[in-house]
């Protein structure tokens, strides 16, 4: 084995982590340079803030068949008081029903003439309506849906489509927060300036990046930016990016 072998190693691990240094040093010193010597810094701010929803939306549909439009239409209206009742009893005033949707219900016969062909018959209608129910009571209105089997004994072909919660104040809280995030960019933007010996002026300009509206501490990011209706609490976060004047 050749004794001289280790230091050799030793010799060029150690050219290695000078040349390193070296570099290191070199790009620290240009970073530093063209702070100084730029009369602009362009900086990225960000804020977040908790919120919790301020308004439910509870979407749901019932249907009714029958062998007659009238006798469809006769039903579906009986069933809509007995879902008007059922919500009035637990204090929701706030809702409303969408357009009835009409569908005929067909089934294949065989001709009488003919038992090798087939003939669609019609057998009645379903009439189809969506209800919407909107309550400021976000934690109230979801237990709900284990109540609907009220309207399922009273024969009400009921389904609920689930609930959507929403914040409100989203767009006001969106101007706050921009405001939050050009400080929190000036403060970074007077970190770096430090450090190349230089001042920061004023704001040359201010671009406003996409709002992302996530469950609770996400931290999810689209380009169109995401507006969370699936949990109670969010966490809103807004971005912006500035250029300040150096002196």
């Amino acid at each position: 084995m050749n004794p001289t072998r280790p230091h050799l190693f030793g010799l060029v691990a150690g050219l290695f982590l000078s040349a390193g240094l070296c570099f290191a040093s070199l790009v620290l010193s240009h970073t530093w340079t063209r702070i100084s010597e730029s009369q602009v810094i362009n900086v990225t701010g960000s804020a977040r803030k908790n919120v919790r929803s301020d308004l439910v939306v509870w979407r749901a549909n019932y249907f009714v068949d029958a062998p007659t439009l009238l006798e469809a239409q006769t039903k579906l209206q009986a069933d809509f008081a007995k879902i008007s009742a059922f919500l009035k009893t637990r204090h929701l005033t706030e809702y409303s029903a969408r357009p009835v949707q009409i569908r005929e219900m067909t089934v294949h016969q065989k001709n009488a003439d003919d038992s090798e062909t087939t003939v669609v018959v019609r057998v009645g209608y379903r009439l189809t309506q969506s209800i919407e129910v909107r309550s400021s009571n976000v934690e109230e209105l979801p237990k709900l849906a284990s109540d609907t089997g009220e309207l399922l004994q009273q024969d009400v072909s009921f389904v609920s489509e689930g609930y959507e919660f929403i914040y409100t104040k989203a767009g006001e809280a969106k101007v706050e927060m921009m405001a939050e995030a050009t400080k929190d960019a000036r403060a970074r933007a007077e970190q770096i300036a430090t450090q190349g010996a230089r001042e920061i002026k004023e704001l040359h300009n201010a671009r406003m990046g996409v709002v992302q509206i996530n469950p609770l501490y996400s931290t999810s990011t689209s380009w169109e930016g995401n507006s969370d209706t699936t949990s109670l609490e969010k966490t809103i976060t807004a971005t912006i990016s500035a250029t300040f004047g150096l002196k």
